[in-house]
């Protein structure tokens, strides 16, 4: 599995998810729910947008989940979690998320995939910073990601 807020869904995001594809029989990308984090996509909004920018790959499938990725992991009988890796600076967050997974769900495996050097700097808050200032993204995150962002902050304003 992949778990992240994905809002919204990066270059980065998708080629970990393109790159964890053909590892893996099947890869379950999930959507974290968080009710304390403000995000600019409603959670249906990122949910659709994965299953659009997903849909080539046959053995991926999307779900939302409000609890931890571990219980997700546990219920699902997923013992594989990917996440990716943009700089050293992550290192240290994901060791330790590695080892709390593990002692939540003993046999766990956390397998770190580095981002590629073109996306080790895109992050979906600088994106948003970015698109709220009328800056390019188009090189930041997929076209259909562009439109809907462009869409979501007309309204806003």
């Amino acid at each position: 599995m992949f778990a992240g807020s994905f809002d919204p869904p990066t270059l980065g995001h998708m080629d970990i998810v393109k790159r964890a594809s053909v590892l893996f029989d099947h890869l379950h990308v999930v959507i974290a729910v968080n009710p304390e984090k403000r995000c600019l996509f409603s959670v249906e909004e990122r949910r659709q947008l994965l299953l659009q920018l997903t849909s080539s790959l046959e053995n991926v499938t999307v779900h939302t989940w409000g609890g931890y990725s571990v219980e997700f992991a546990r219920q699902n009988d997923i013992g594989v979690m990917i996440r990716g890796m943009r700089s050293e600076n992550d290192y240290n967050y994901e060791y330790s998320m590695a080892c709390m997974n593990r002692r939540l769900l003993p046999g766990i495996e956390t397998l770190i995939v580095p981002a590629e050097p073109q996306y080790s700097e895109i992050s979906s808050s600088l994106i948003k910073r970015y698109a709220k200032a009328g800056r390019n993204i188009e090189n930041l995150v997929p076209p259909e990601v562009v439109l809907k962002m462009t869409e979501k902050l007309k309204l806003l304003t």
